[in-house]
């Protein structure tokens, strides 16, 4: 029974020929995720994927919170649909969580409500004189990721383990809501037992580790963070959780959505700010990760080139634990070479040893 029951949360992850649709916010938050995954598939696996700059965002966060109608959202996926046919391919993958929950809640209302498709193609006609093409295959970019896991590992310069001990890292890994609770049958292990982060730890050498709060939400609502005074709601998820991992002393977090990789990093300065607390070793915070990020260390990618330094929590702990080359010199410099400057504050700046939790104005 426990093989069969295993069995329904799987799912058919293409093996080539991708068209990518970036995220409108993470791009904001670490820029390197998305340059490093497409990186990643055209060099290191040797695969095809499209970055079309005619797409657009979803509006997924207009979309919940009541601003963008359901007719609305619907005909902008049709277009997106569209280009992707347009250019020759028929798997779809979205690099954002809440993008993904709204191809999927979209794809199925139009499997459920054939009006409700009828009208988004002619919508969708009208505007764009464009022709709908429902994808073959919809994945999230996580996924690709866990496909390819095992390729990556082959490849691997570095893997999450303790370089000095030997020991595994151990790894907390955030599943974000709209990929598996929205609808379980379509993440990998479902809502209990998602295991798409957990699949590349483990085959990267790392242990996940298990705690009260592991599938509790970040907190991130977009009613809840985009109206300031709701804000408070957001950072007790993040802080229930933090407080929950911390006795069994994480060395990284791995998360899949963008929204709750920025908040578990960003919500440690404020909670340091706020209470004086910090989570992680030696007064330091939890370093947190995207998947990518994670991919790319193990890889051997540079962590400055990865945008590591955009992370609020230092991640110079994590890097030295696996043994990582890095130039601390070149942490700050831009593209052309040049310093762009140091936060003014920064939750355990490792270069700072002033105050019981290393927070240090400049």
């Amino acid at each position: 029974m426990k093989r069969a029951s295993w069995a329904e949360y799987q799912k058919d992850i293409a093996d080539d020929h991708y068209y990518y649709a970036r995220s409108c916010i993470r791009q904001n938050f670490f820029p390197g995720s998305e340059k490093l995954f497409l990186e990643m598939l055209r060099s290191d696996l040797g695969r095809d994927v499209l970055d079309d700059p005619l797409h657009s965002s979803c509006t997924g966060i207009g979309y919940h919170s009541d601003i963008v109608p359901l007719d609305t959202i619907m005909a902008v996926v049709a277009r997106q649909f569209a280009l992707m046919g347009e250019a020759g391919y028929e798997n779809f993958i979205s690099s954002c969580i809440t993008s993904f929950g709204i191809y999927t809640e979209i794809l199925n209302t139009w499997e459920e409500f054939p009006e409700t498709e009828e009208r988004a193609r002619e919508n969708l006609y009208k505007a764009t004189g464009r022709e709908l093409r429902k994808p073959r295959s919809l994945a999230h970019t996580s996924d690709i990721v866990f496909h390819f896991r095992e390729q990556i590992a082959a490849k691997a310069k570095y893997r999450l383990v303790n370089a000095e001990t030997g020991e595994p890292l151990r790894a907390v890994e955030h599943i974000g809501c709209h990929y598996a609770k929205i609808f379980p049958r379509q993440g990998i292990g479902g809502s209990e037992f998602p295991y798409v982060l957990a699949g590349m730890v483990e085959s990267w050498g790392g242990e996940v580790v298990d705690y009260p709060e592991r599938r509790h939400c970040c907190g991130f609502g977009f009613r809840n963070y985009l109206v300031q005074a709701n804000r408070g709601f957001p950072i007790a998820n993040s802080h229930k959780k933090l407080e929950s991992m911390a006795p069994y002393k994480p060395d990284f977090i791995v998360a899949n959505c963008p929204g709750c990789a920025m908040f578990l990093d960003k919500w440690q300065y404020t909670i340091a700010e706020m209470e004086g607390v910090t989570y992680g070793e030696n007064g330091r915070g939890i370093p947190v990760l995207t998947y990518e990020e994670m991919a790319g260390l193990v890889l051997g990618y540079d962590p400055w080139e990865l945008g590591l330094q955009m992370h609020q929590v230092d991640v110079e702990p994590l890097l030295e634990k696996m043994g990582v080359s890095y130039d601390p010199a070149a942490k700050y410099l831009g593209r052309n070479g040049k310093y762009i400057g140091k936060p003014e504050a920064a939750v355990v700046n490792s270069c700072a040893q002033d105050t019981v939790y290393n927070i240090k104005l400049q």
